[in-house]
């Protein structure tokens, strides 16, 4: 069945780096639009990166410069690296695998930024 596990969540002060992942099974990944999505208490659900299949990325203005989304066809993999991390970064950060009109989601991996 589709899967996508999201991990490497947690807590880290402003400034601080992260780096999470989204491993995915069940679908050919490689097919597949992967987006990373955030979602802050009391906020909607917002587009913060994406990467096509042939690795052209798209970025949030709010997280230019400062995020990268990369991806591993070969590990089934997509990956957020997030630097200068602020306050505001704080939400819950979900994976989507997104194909035409099929979309799949993750549960989501908690990032805290906090002193």
């Amino acid at each position: 069945q589709v899967q996508l596990v999201e991990s490497g969540g947690g807590l880290v002060q402003p400034g601080g780096s992260l780096r999470i992942s989204c491993v995915a099974s069940g679908f050919t990944f490689s097919r597949y639009v992967m987006n990373w999505y955030r979602q802050a208490p009391g906020k909607e659900r917002e587009l913060v990166a994406g990467i096509t299949s042939g690795g052209s990325t798209n970025y949030a203005d709010s997280v230019k410069g400062r995020f990268t989304i990369s991806r591993d066809n070969a590990e089934n993999t997509v990956y957020l690296q997030m630097s200068g991390l602020k306050p505001e970064d704080t939400a819950v950060y979900y994976c989507n695998a997104r194909l035409s009109i099929i979309n799949h989601w993750g549960r989501g991996t908690q990032v805290t930024v906090s002193s």
